[in-house]
Formats: structure tokens, sequence, C-alpha cells
């Protein structure tokens, strides 16, 4: 089957988050005859991208989802960003997601979302086993893919070691057995792994890890997500970093 040369972005936010931060790659965009949003409307004409209007029915005939909100943007496929170019950067190191077996694109874009929401991550996926940035992804993202470069790689041990020699140490997220993230003093630059909820961490990968950190849990005897453990990884991880610059 031919790869498709655009994907839809639907939503208000994730539409609106492109046409601010990336217009030349929104090629069109689809509205109901009822869409009054006044902001996307006005970007997209000072833009000059062209604009299709079609019925209510029609339009959830491209994207049946009441996220849709009247309006459907085709953009251009997802451009990753290049992992060993972003730990070489000499400008401000980023922290960085590694995640390990994520296969689910709703959970990927949750994680994309919260990483632009604390700013200054990256987010780097393997190419096998793992879910890749899918429209899915994109509009649970909600624009978030905008702010955070995303690395899609061969190898995610290798990574890690390219990463090391960067000078970033390597945190692992475990169940048990690591260190309480509300104790533990980050180093920095950081990369911090987190695997999938049914696995975990690979063994390959886990020695590259030099911290292991948990996540104390006093309730009911569950397991958070992995989007969700990204949430309270990622805001530790900004508060120490932003401590560290004071």
């Amino acid at each position: 089957m031919a790869r498709s040369n655009f994907m839809t972005l639907f939503g208000r936010n994730s539409i609106l988050e492109r046409l601010k931060s990336d217009p030349k790659s929104v090629k069109k965009v689809i509205t109901s005859g009822t869409f009054d949003d006044g902001e996307i409307l006005a970007l997209v004409k000072s833009r000059g991208i062209p604009v299709k209007q079609v019925s209510d029915k029609d339009l959830l005939k491209m994207r049946n989802s009441e996220r849709v909100q009247g309006v459907v943007a085709e953009v251009d496929p997802f451009e990753y960003a290049s992992f060993e170019e972003l730990i070489r950067s000499e400008n401000e190191k980023l922290s960085f997601i590694l995640l390990d077996g994520v296969t689910d694109p709703q959970n990927l874009g949750a994680i994309i979302r919260i990483a632009a929401c604390f700013g200054s991550f990256g987010i780097v996926i393997p190419e096998r086993d793992a879910c890749e940035v899918n429209e899915t992804a994109l509009n649970i993202a909600a624009g978030g893919e905008n702010y955070v470069p995303i690395c899609r790689i061969n190898n995610l041990s290798n990574a890690l070691i390219h990463a090391k020699k960067g000078g970033y140490w390597i945190a692992g997220a475990v169940v048990e057995g690591g260190e309480d993230v509300s104790k533990v003093s980050f180093p920095f630059p950081i990369c911090i792994v987190l695997g999938s909820e049914g696995k975990g961490i690979h063994y390959g990968i886990g020695k590259q890890i030099e911290l292991k950190v948990t996540l104390p849990m006093r309730g009911a005897a569950l397991s958070f997500n992995v989007a969700m453990a990204s949430a309270i990884f990622c805001y530790e991880i900004a508060r120490q970093r932003q401590a560290e610059k004071k």
C-alpha cells in the first residue's frame, strides 16, 4: 500500500498550535459549515492556506470522532529529529524520555503533551516493537509535537551508549528496588528510560542504566500506566533542573 503524502490533524488545539508553530506544513484545512473559531480562520487566511467547507456529516466521514470539533487539517508527514545531533548540541541540554516497548499511540501522544508542558524535554522511540508518531498520537498530543523534538532510532541500547559519551546520565524507571523519585537527586543532563506497563525495561537496555528510580505507591496494589508515570518523572526532573539553574 502506498504511503500517504499527508497526515490528518483534527480538533482545534492540534490545528491551532500547528498553524502558530509550523504553518508551512499545513496544506489544506477542511471545516464544517458551522465552524466559527476566529483565531484559526484568521491564521488560515493570513497564511494563504486553502480552505474547504463541507457538511458536518461529511466531516465526520473523514474522522469519526467527537474530537473533530468542526475542523480537520491535512499536514506534511511527521519529521523526526536526530538524536545524535541533539545530544551533541552546544545549546541547553535537553532531558530525554526514552520509551522502551510503548506500543499504544494514545500513551505516546499523552507523553508528548506532558513533555511539551514541562519544556526542555526530548522523546526517543525505537523503530521496532513500538508505536510511531501517527495521527492518533498527534491528536492526543494536541499540538505538543510542535514543541518537543521526537527521535526515532534503530537501537535504544546504542542510543544510550552515545548519550553517555555525550555526557548524559542514564536513569530508568522500575516498579520496585529503585530510589524514591521524591528523594533522589537527578544528575544532569539526564535520560530516563520508561518501559511498557506489562514488560518494563528490556534486560539489554537495563544494563545501561546507572540510576534506578521508583514511584512509591502506598494505596491499592495497582500500577501507573506509562503516561501517568512520565508526568510524575517529568515534573520532578523539571523541578530539579530549574533549581540547579538558580
